[in-house]
């Protein structure tokens, strides 16, 4: 290749500062282990660089490229005005160290890193740009940057990376109204808050470009400004002259800087291999060593173990690399030793707990043993009921192993300890461990949940398992629990596993859960969320445990009768449907079903998926429904089905034997907004809308002499949105008590609300709750049943006239897109991570997005609520039973009926006081009733 830049060449130039702010806040923190410098915008740049040399290839390849940084203090701009950028607020305190690192990862990476005292990257890429141009070469910037749309053209163009967009002259225009040679005319016009460029007031970017393709340019523009008609504008640009020729010379970037290289000189070239390994290793990415050692073919260099250093008083330590050792962990066989590991426990103020188990419900599973830690690398396992290994008996042995404390002995020494309030327990899911211990008589206080830390932290971006964490966060890959089971028929409980893997297992885990525990605590301060961590999720912890402890009873006898009612009504219909069909076939097979619609019916609509079978969903079905009697027949045999196997059959094998009751779990981090999964048996599920749905729920009833209570909040969802959306119209609906789907039918359509056609209001209703979801004109007219042009009429009649939700909208995803996260009203983070998707996923994030600050604050009200419920109703003979999104569920002895709603109701109206002053008043709605289904 010719060694001189023209004609063939290509010159990329990175914008150094986009990278750098990308990865931070696209990213969890991250700190080097050693010592506690924050590298999480480092990791991430280095992986941003990394996808860039990696898709740099064909024939559009860069011959030349740079990353391009400003360089800090001031530049000539300053001089210029001295109130340039002076709005900007400074960089974040833990991303500050990390800039001169990414300038080192840049060149690790062998590639230039170039930033010039006294001007701004900006500058320099125009003059490379310009430089290229001239030389009858191209240019990429890679860059989304507003200011360097003047450059584009002659072979210059931009490329949004996070987009994946080019911007061409077309791209240009369409961003500013003006080709690229007028864009720093238009800039100078509308001026520049984020840069504190002046501008003339009153001047936006539209107006601009009206201005400047009517007289030509700026200079003409304010020769003639007297002659402009609209008095506003005349008056900004005839009193504003200076300025706006001050804000031209801001935004007119410098294309003939001195630079002391050449465009030569920044040709590509591989990274040398010694140099990238090191300072990866030096940043102690241990995944992206290896990958990258692997990719090359030689060994990773090792990474620098960490100097113990000192932890200011009220700090948690950085968690030190000591490498995971299960053969050091030690097996408590005999009280003395156990009395060891409490002396430690109370010399440290804490300690990592977990329990073993015979399975996975902890309201019938065995205690087969606990682990302890307390410091990293330093844990135990205290075996208590591991059986011995059989020689010949088939099924194992009932006698325990040697080597084991007593049961009661055990507990009676670790008793005080976990009911200590000045000891930490630290646990990963620790309301699983505390109904575990509670049932064998121990009420652990005072807990930590690295769990519920890390969905405070995370939310949004992975799982919250302890295996997911210790890989991630932690580079470990702890022993997985099948390797000791098995799988399958031959799979053995806990207590069948040989003392020696127990061991390492258990501790194994104790010592992660520490870890994690070190790593997060911190971070909490740092990303501003340990209000949400202590006052949403850490206190809820023991609430949710007594409720899955204290369960809801269900009537057997009533589940079997709707179960062989449900096998009934699925015969009647499976004759109907085969007559229907002309020929007997399997109606759950969606392979036999597609044949009988599109083979044998010719039905419309017929599509082959991958396998070579039709289609048979939902709501092709729903389609097709219009069409012929038999799609029908096939939804509502469906719909038996799931209800018979999913609850009438399932229920009845939930049933605890002891207690009669069902014991849901609740999972805390089960949904990204807040929102908790019930499960083993899902009981948020359960329809309502149907008769069908409301007969399952008459089968939790209450004990004789008690009643069911149902509280729940009304429209909670639509008045929040009325809140953080500002839409007055809404809001006052709400302060006066109306009923907000007849008021926005009345708003939408012209209407008067006394007497209102139920079909009028049920479309303003389905719109209502349809907005918030993102739903689509498509998915409205199939809710609706009409046509998909008046479904989306409606839409857009409805965002006419209620503009501040389009306006919240499209905020919303602006700053989701900016930050890569959204925030409930109490400071919930929800991480978007693919907000920035293209195609399909697209339109599911930004969705997610609008939705999640709705739908999370919800989740966060009624969380605040149960914190507060134990205390408040404690004198009542009074038990909270189950939480099904907005509505909670109560037995309450008949007498109490009156009390216990007015207590709850003030709690639940209140939960937001005083953290969030809601512009509308929060409803709960109240029902009584020997099951729930009459409560609700």
């Amino acid at each position: 290749m010719d060694n001189a830049f023209g004609k063939g060449h290509h010159l990329h130039l990175i914008d150094g500062s986009a990278f750098i702010f990308r990865a931070y806040h696209a990213l969890p923190p991250l700190t080097r282990k050693s010592d506690g410098l924050p590298v999480g915008a480092v990791s991430g740049y280095c992986n941003m660089l990394l996808r860039y040399i990696e898709g740099n290839t064909g024939a559009d390849a860069a011959t030349h490229v740079a990353v391009i940084f400003d360089h800090s203090g001031k530049t000539f701009r300053n001089d210029l005005y001295d109130k340039y950028k002076a709005n900007r607020p400074p960089a974040p305190e833990d991303l500050r160290p990390q800039f001169p690192l990414t300038r080192d990862a840049t060149r690790a990476f062998n590639i230039p890193a170039i930033e010039v005292e006294g001007f701004e990257a900006d500058d320099i890429i125009a003059t490379l740009a310009c430089q290229a141009r001239e030389a009858g070469g191209r240019c990429t910037i890679i860059s989304s940057d507003k200011d360097m749309m003047q450059l584009v053209g002659g072979g210059v163009e931009m490329l949004d990376a996070m987009k994946n967009i080019r911007i061409d002259r077309e791209g240009v225009e369409a961003k500013f109204g003006v080709g690229p040679e007028r864009v720093v005319d238009v800039q100078a016009l509308a001026g520049d808050s984020v840069d504190n460029v002046p501008g003339a007031p009153g001047i936006g970017i539209k107006t601009a470009a009206l201005l400047i393709n009517e007289y030509g340019d700026l200079e003409t523009l304010l020769a003639r400004a007297g002659e402009v008609k609209q008095p506003k504008r005349r008056q900004s640009l005839l009193e504003n002259a200076e300025l706006i020729r001050l804000s031209r010379q801001l935004v007119q970037l410098d294309c003939d800087m001195e630079l002391d290289f050449t465009i030569e000189s920044l040709e590509v070239r591989d990274p040398v291999a010694e140099d990238l390994l090191g300072f990866i290793a030096k940043m102690e990415f241990r995944t992206m060593l290896g990958r990258m050692a692997t990719r090359l073919g030689l060994e990773a260099p090792a990474v620098a173990a960490p100097a113990a250093g000192p932890v200011a008083e009220g700090e948690v330590a950085v968690p030190a690399a000591v490498a995971f050792d299960p053969d050091s962990y030690e097996c408590v066989a005999d009280a003395e030793a156990l009395q060891g590991w409490i002396e430690q426990i109370y010399a440290r103020g804490w300690v990592a707990v977990d329990t073993e188990t015979t399975g996975l419900d902890a309201m019938a599973v065995d205690l087969v043993g606990i682990s302890l830690c307390v410091e990293a690398g330093k844990a135990c396992y205290i075996p208590l009921s591991h059986r011995a290994a059989a020689v010949d008996d088939l099924f194992g042995s009932d006698e325990l192993a040697a080597g084991q404390m007593g049961l009661e002995a055990v507990l009676a020494l670790l008793k005080p300890v976990l009911e200590d309030d000045s000891i930490l327990k630290i646990g990963q899911n620790m309301k699983y461990d505390a109904k575990i211990l509670r049932r064998y008589g121990v009420d652990v206080t005072c807990i930590d949940d690295t769990m519920l830390m890390s969905y405070a932290l995370h939310g949004g971006l992975h799982g919250h398992g302890m295996d997911t964490l210790s890989e991630r966060y932690l580079d470990h890959k702890p022993i997985p629990i099948k390797s000791l089971l098995g799988g399958g028929k031959s799979a053995i409980t806990f207590d069948k596993v040989p003392l020696e893997e127990a061991v390492k297992y258990a501790a194994e885990d104790a010592d992660v859960t520490l870890r994690l525990w070190q790593l997060f605590k911190p971070q909490l301060h740092v990303n501003k969320v340990t209000s949400v961590y202590e006052v949403l999720e850490r206190p809820l912890v023991p609430v949710l445990a007594q409720m899955e402890m204290h369960g809801i009873l269900v009537d057997r006898d009533h589940l079997s009768r709707m179960s062989n009612n449900f096998a009934q009504k699925m015969a009647g219909l499976e004759a109907d449907i085969h007559e229907l069909a002309g020929q007997p076939f399997n109606v759950g097979s969606p392979k036999q079903l597609g044949e009988i619609l599109f083979d044998k019916l010719e039905l419309p609509g017929g599509k082959k998926g991958k396998t070579g079978a039709y289609s048979t969903g939902a709501d092709i079905l729903e389609d097709l429904a219009t069409e012929h009697e038999l799609p029908g027949k096939v939804l509502d045999w469906r719909q038996l089905s799931k209800l018979k196997s999913t609850y009438t059959d399932a229920l009845q094998d939930h049933i605890n034997a002891e207690t009669g009751r069902v014991h849901t779990s609740y999972v805390q981090t089960g949904a990204n907004t807040g929102r908790m999964a019930s499960t083993d048996p899902n009981l948020q599920n359960i329809p309502v809308r149907t008769e069908e749905g409301r007969r399952i729920r008459e089968a939790f009833i209450a004990a004789p002499g008690n009643k069911l209570v149902s509280l729940d909040y009304s429209q909670i969802e639509l008045r929040i949105l009325a809140h953080i959306a500002d839409i007055e119209a809404l809001k006052q609906a709400f302060r006066d008590g109306q009923d907000i789907h007849a008021m926005t039918a009345a708003e939408m359509f012209g209407v008067p609300m006394e007497n209102m056609d139920p079909m009028v209001r049920r479309q303003a209703k389905a719109i209502n709750f349809g907005v918030i979801y993102g739903i689509s004109g498509f998915g409205l007219a199939r809710n609706l049943r009409i046509p998909r042009a008046e479904a989306q009429g409606f839409i857009d009649r409805y965002f006419e006239r209620f503009p501040g939700i389009r306006t919240y909208m499209d905020k919303t995803v602006e700053f989701a897109k900016e930050h890569s996260y959204v925030e409930t009203l109490f400071g919930r983070r929800i991480h978007m991570a693919e907000i920035n998707a293209k195609g399909p996923r697209a339109g599911f994030a930004k969705r997610a997005a609008i939705n999640a600050p709705i739908q999370g604050t919800a989740a966060d009200v009624i969380r605040r609520a149960m914190v507060r419920l134990p205390q408040a109703i404690a004198d009542l003979p009074a038990k909270m039973l189950l939480q099904v999104h907005d509505e909670l569920i109560f037995e309450v002895e008949e007498a109490a009926v009156e009390p216990l709603i007015a207590v709850v109701r003030d709690v639940m109206q209140s939960a937001c006081e005083p953290v969030i002053r809601l512009d509308v008043p929060l409803i709960v709605d109240a029902g009584v009733g020997d099951n729930w289904a009459e409560a609700h």
